[in-house]
């Protein structure tokens, strides 16, 4: 096609930064973008092939249509959205360090949060498709784009250059991506599918793109000799988070265990572990032990890690062999009763016996990984935090996993294998689930069934079906919390508008009882004071706070306002200062009624009380005696105040460490409640700075508890709330295992 041949300049485009980008940023930027031009155009030759097979197979005529029109609006807005993708690119490079790229679909601001029926569930499932494109080549690349990232750093030392903002970031790249698709006329169903086809290209051709991007920087001199990316400091986690949450890291707590948590609430301390990244899982942080230094500490406790006989010994049962029979037994684990858990050597008993009744012997290497897995499942199974549905549940992946572990020895070293990876997603959504009551409907519990299902019918020695029911669930949890977000979103701004009315009510409050208690206010002026002119200091308050220039105006009108109908004490200049202050008193009374939108009948009403009101303040200064001192005192001003003096807590008497405790509590940890004699998971949605208040909601997003500060930490401390460890399930338990094994080992 002739426009294939026509390069996109990316020289013509201006920067936008104070400084002109260094040649080697302009040679990258032109090579990079004549390289994502070809990875373009074979993406939309690729897409033409596909969709027609997708039409040409399609169940109905409504889906075959939509293939059809998803092709022909491709072939329409192939060279626009090319040339959409390369601006984009080329933006952030010539915005370098201001450039951010964009979300995939609306804040949440711009979500009816009246009605999450009114969420647009396509566009849910436009951004967990970029999302999920976004930490896969993350996941993929981490090493290239971790050496191109520090390269362009190098090349410009005057810019914070996070992690989503260099312009050739996954971020970067699936932001264009997104942005061109945006124009796309097609169905929903269709749509996905065109991002489907972006993501298997991308993951599968980014790798030497982002290599020929870090050789290009190398031919220009920069950095020639760092062949690998220095490890990343407290800036990690940055990239991870294409939604923007500032949620995207999740303390795993280091090495806190379940057992470490079984009688209430550990001390701040022990939650200042590292902050691991859940969408993209890093593994840096993840406990290490190859398999022969797990062998080695088995061995060296002087436990009994003996190999598996009991009586008679029918022969040996090499490991094709043992995997057989677990693969016999292992659709029986879909038997189970709800709650109930076997241990993992008692389902081994009938494997490693013979129909004769003598035992079978397995390699000592097998044994081992026996030994290991059964050791992993205990701790979980173990762990007081999963609900025992939940233990049933993944109890049910023993044998599974057991025969994994047989298979790949990278098994327990290998942070990011999916099996691991699946435990973890598994044991995590599960952490706040409560039983639902019955013939209610359960979305988590029904998809968590469907995974250990299909693992127990359909896996044999394939680890690629977990891989695709990790990336399954995943999208499923990245729908189901982005749902949740907009719940506890709305109660948040609920909360801090709530928060901010009392704020205001207080504030205004505390200035019109201050001078009514310090003046005999006429009966029609007070109600004004009360009701109109309270509403106008709330919404100066609202509007602008309580340290803003037009806060103090208004306390000053105020003021001026009530000495105008009570002036003492009386002088000889009092009768004339009045006439010259009330008629600006008057008027800005007005303005500000007025600015408030208040009724303005009742507006000219209380306007003529308070005429009425002066008219009798001057008759009675012409009786009253003069004084000849100073002219007008006005009344002492009171202290200024944003806080209402019920949000003040009285003096703690709590121990400071559970007031550390509370402080270092952080949005989005869980916590067990116990009370009325029954036990509540619920997690902080919220710390309302205003009003000091702790918010708790539980799963769903429904708020089910408020504290304050002390009444929280006193909580703490009385054991009647029990922190939560959100930390990776599976890496617990081997941190555990490996901690206990060296623990135990003979000196």
């Amino acid at each position: 096609m002739a426009h294939n041949n026509k390069i996109v300049s990316m020289v013509g485009q201006k920067p936008l930064q104070r400084f002109s980008l260094p040649p080697a940023l302009v040679r990258l930027r032109d090579a990079s973008g004549q390289s994502l031009q070809k990875v373009l155009a074979n993406f939309f030759d690729r897409a033409d092939d596909a969709l027609f097979e997708l039409a040409d197979k399609a169940a109905t005529n409504v889906d075959q249509t939509a293939y059809f029109d998803a092709m022909r609006e491709l072939r329409l807005q192939r060279k626009a959205m090319i040339v959409s993708v390369l601006q984009y690119v080329s933006q952030a490079f010539n915005d370098i360090g201001k450039f951010k790229p964009r979300q995939s679909s609306g804040s949440l601001g711009e979500v009816d949060q009246d009605s999450l029926s009114l969420v647009d569930h396509s566009e849910l499932e436009q951004q967990v498709a970029v999302d999920n494109l976004i930490n896969k080549l993350r996941n993929r690349y981490t090493e290239q784009i971790r050496l191109l990232l520090v390269r362009v750093s190098h090349l410009v030392p005057r810019v914070d250059l996070a992690d989503n903002q260099m312009p050739l970031s996954p971020e970067v790249i699936c932001g264009g991506v997104a942005d061109a698709c945006a124009v796309l006329d097609i169905d929903i169903r269709a749509k996905l599918v065109v991002l489907k086809m972006f993501d298997r290209l991308l993951a599968d051709t980014l790798g030497d793109f982002y290599q020929e991007a870090n050789r290009t920087l190398v031919s220009e001199g920069v950095l020639p000799d760092m062949k690998r990316p220095p490890v990343e400091s407290s800036r990690s986690g940055q990239a991870a988070a294409p939604d923007g949450s500032a949620q995207a890291g999740v303390a795993s707590n280091g090495a806190m265990s379940g057992a470490g948590q079984q009688n209430g609430v550990a001390p701040p301390s022990a939650g200042n572990g590292p902050r691991v990244d859940l969408g993209g899982y890093s593994e840096q942080f993840a406990p290490r032990a190859t398999f022969s230094e797990l062998s080695a500490l088995l061995h060296q406790g002087g436990g009994s890690w003996a190999n598996r006989t009991q009586g008679d010994s029918e022969g040996h049962l090499d490991t094709d062999g043992l995997m057989a029979r677990l693969s016999e037994v292992q659709v029986r684990c879909g038997q189970w009763g709800e709650g109930q858990v076997i241990a993992l050597n008692d389902q081994l008993a009938p494997v490693l016996t013979a129909s004769n009744g003598h035992s079978y012997e397995v390699g000592q290497i097998d044994n081992d990984v026996i030994n290991l897995v059964s050791m992993l499942f205990d701790f979980i199974l173990e762990d007081r935090q999963l609900h025992p549905v939940m233990k049933s549940l993944i109890g049910r992946l023993q044998i599974p996993v057991l025969k994994v572990a047989l298979s790949d020895r990278n098994f327990f070293n290998r942070g990011g294998h999916p099996v691991r990876k699946l435990l973890n997603e598994l044991a995590m959504s599960a952490i706040g689930w409560a039983e639902k009551r019955s013939g209610q409907r359960d979305p988590l519990r029904d998809k968590i069934e469907s995974v250990v299902e299909q693992i127990l019918n359909d896996f044999t020695d394939n680890v690629a079906l977990f891989e695709e029911l990790l990336d399954d669930f995943s999208h499923f949890m990245d729908l189901d919390r982005r749902r949740r977000e907009l719940v506890e979103q709305r109660l948040r701004d609920a909360e801090e508008g709530r928060a901010r009315q009392e704020q205001a009510a207080n504030a205004a409050n505390g200035v019109v009882d201050a001078l009514l208690a310090e003046r005999d206010v006429p009966a029609p002026v007070s109600e004004l004071l009360k009701d109109a002119w309270n509403k106008y200091l709330q919404w100066v308050v609202l509007r602008e706070g309580v340290e803003s220039e037009r806060w103090a105006e208004a306390r000053s009108l105020t003021e001026r306002l009530v000495w105008s109908v009570d002036p003492h004490p009386v002088t000889e200049t009092t009768r004339g200062d009045l006439l010259r202050a009330i008629p600006a008193i008057v008027d800005e009374l007005r303005q500000a009624l007025q600015d408030i939108s208040w009724d303005p009948f009742a507006t000219d009403a209380a306007i003529r009380d308070l005429e009425l009101v002066h008219v009798d303040v001057f008759q009675q200064l012409v009786t009253a005696p003069a004084r000849s001192e100073a002219a007008i005192v006005t009344p002492v001003e009171p202290e200024p105040s944003g806080e209402s003096e019920s949000f003040a807590e009285p003096k703690s008497e709590v121990a400071e460490e559970w007031l550390k405790c509370a402080d270092g509590l952080r949005v989005g940890s869980w916590i067990e409640l116990s009370r009325d004699g029954t036990k509540l998971r619920c997690k902080l949605a919220a710390f309302i700075k205003a009003t000091g208040k702790y918010i708790f909601v539980n799963r769903s997003g429904a708020k089910v508890a408020e504290y304050h500060r002390d009444n929280l930490a006193a909580a703490m401390a009385a054991s009647e709330i029990t922190l939560l460890d959100d930390g990776l399930i599976f890496d617990r338990a081997l941190e555990s295992i490996i901690d206990n094994l060296r623990s135990s080992r003979k000196d």
